[in-house]
């Protein structure tokens, strides 16, 4: 006798072989809607009481669905931030042609990071191994991506000559650093640092790190 859920996941497993498939109006793929999903959890209940179920049932998939993708929640979340980071860095343009113009950029990049909903969600969490698991720990896909962006920025202003001498990769794994544990640190200092104190005070740590 089959159930619903079978049902369901024989219609998802159709869904899944049709996916690229070129559509007239085709909607956001699978691979969406779960992290979509998973990011509406994450803003509304918070880390801990988002489940690949829930992840699921909001998608509107079966969890085998999900299950094919990513073993368990913190892989979706992992991918959540690769993408969202990635989105984020691509609004802003890192490379300019001096000092100033990359410095503005990494500021702007890190006050949209800062301000981005699912990240907030993760820095307040009370789980908060799951963001050091994906940001602190380990170097992700994301942040290698933020990497490669930092470092073509250097070595044009590099070129201009208004950024020091270096090896780029490593000027720009400092410049990480040093935004990531800024926006990090945020909360703790807001009542320090207002907004406008807090752009410029990280704009004049990255201008005097990267100096001639």
């Amino acid at each position: 006798m089959s159930s619903s859920n079978d049902a369901h996941d024989a219609h998802d497993d159709d869904h899944d072989a049709h996916e690229g498939s070129p559509q007239p109006s085709q909607p956001r793929s699978t691979d969406d809607a779960i992290l979509d999903a998973a990011a509406e959890l994450i803003v509304h209940l918070g880390v801990r009481r988002t489940q690949l179920s829930e992840i699921a049932r909001r998608a509107g998939v079966s969890r085998p669905t999900v299950y094919r993708r990513w073993p368990d929640v913190r892989a979706v979340i992992g991918a959540l931030l690769t993408r969202e980071i990635g989105a984020t860095q691509a609004t802003v343009r890192l490379a300019g042609e001096d000092r100033a113009a990359f410095v503005d950029g990494v500021v702007e990049v890190a006050v949209r990071l800062r301000d981005h909903p699912v990240l907030g969600a993760l820095l307040r969490s009370a789980d908060s191994d799951t963001l050091f698991e994906y940001v602190v720990e380990r170097l992700g896909t994301s942040q290698r991506g933020l990497l490669e962006a930092l470092q073509a920025g250097i070595e044009q202003g590099q070129a201009h000559g208004s950024i020091r001498e270096g090896e780029p990769v490593e000027l720009a794994a400092m410049v990480l650093l040093i935004a990531q544990s800024t926006v990090q640190s945020h909360r703790m200092v807001a009542a320090l640092l207002p907004e406008a104190a807090w752009r410029r005070e990280l704009a004049r740590a990255l201008d005097g790190y990267l100096a001639s």
